[in-house]
């Protein structure tokens, strides 16, 4: 048996749960949430644990699995774009007592998350026959969008490619929706509209304000969508939009999976026809996409699965 310590930390919660890892099963036993900006720094963070009921301390743990929201450096550090501070885990057993430890971007959790439990409540929302030992995509968009492949290594194990791609040029098509790029440019003061400002909970604000002229936060444009139909028709059409790119750069025949945040509070994102007719919407590839199902993962804790999921396939190994 293998206690893990998992963590996912974010912009705007930090996540930290126990799981059993056994021979053929990963299981979870408590978990907790903090508020990131709370903590001064990592090490503060872990103090904030530390001074909680959470019944595992870090130096008791087997192993320490750490889902951080940016670009891992050497395995051991990462500055994310969103968070104050940094993790630097290069003194990791001095410092904060870590046995053995594992770091990585939060959307290769993502991704590891898709060989756990959570994916028994994931919704069905396009069909499709996935090769089951080949490449998964995952794309999810929050407060901005992140991108990542699980990838079979050959030797029954999974490897985990994160990306920053939700930072990459978006791909507008067709006078009106130039028009909406315009717009994006102005209203961000940007030369280059990327996927995050697009497909993130400030996309939805976005293009509501593009169609309607009022200023609406996302929760507000998500509950004005039967108001509004062309913004849910267009928000759904980008989504669907990124997701074929996204099957299509990976050749993702093992399905693509749509994880967490604004689709997960909004299913009718996916559900939309228009989702569906621009995924498929290809000249020269229609029928490979047709084979490739989409699945939504709605489980807010599926980072903490895959952060232990990472560690708990290096321990049976």
């Amino acid at each position: 048996m293998t206690k893990i310590l998992a963590a996912d930390i974010g912009g705007t919660n930090s996540r930290f749960a126990v799981f059993e890892g056994r021979e053929g099963s990963l299981e979870m036993e408590t978990s907790v949430w903090f508020s990131t900006t709370d903590a001064a720094d990592f090490g503060h963070l872990l103090i904030l644990l530390e001074d909680s009921d959470f019944p595992l301390r870090p130096c008791d743990a087997d192993y320490v699995a750490l889902a951080v929201a940016g670009p891992v450096l050497g395995g051991n550090s990462c500055n994310p774009p969103n968070i104050a501070w940094e993790v630097d885990l290069s003194e990791a057993r001095e410092k904060y007592g870590f046995s053995r430890y594992i770091l990585i971007n939060d959307f290769a959790a993502q991704a590891f998350a898709v060989r756990t439990a959570v994916m028994g409540k994931a919704l069905d929302i396009l069909p499709g026959q996935p090769d089951e030992q080949s490449v998964v995509g995952v794309i999810g968009a929050g407060t901005g969008l992140g991108k990542a492949a699980l990838v079979p290594d050959g030797r029954g194990r999974w490897l985990a490619l994160s990306t920053e791609g939700g930072h990459s040029l978006f791909p507008f098509s067709g006078r009106r929706e130039f028009d909406f790029q315009r717009f994006m440019m102005e209203r961000c003061d940007r030369q280059q509209i990327i996927g995050d400002l697009v497909l993130s909970g400030g996309g939805l604000s976005s293009i509501h304000a593009f169609h309607t002229g009022d200023e609406l936060a996302p929760a507000e444009v998500v509950a004005a969508f039967d108001r509004h139909p062309e913004v849910l028709e267009w928000a759904a059409r980008f989504y669907g939009r990124a997701c074929r790119h996204l099957a299509l750069d990976l050749m993702a025949t093992g399905g693509i999976v749509v994880s967490g945040g604004v689709a997960a509070k909004a299913t009718e994102l996916v559900e939309h026809d228009s989702f569906g007719a621009e995924f498929r919407n290809s000249e020269t590839h229609r029928d490979l996409l047709a084979g490739i199902p989409v699945r939504l993962n709605r489980c807010e804790d599926s980072g903490l699965w895959g952060a232990a999921f990472s560690a708990w396939q290096q321990c049976v190994a």
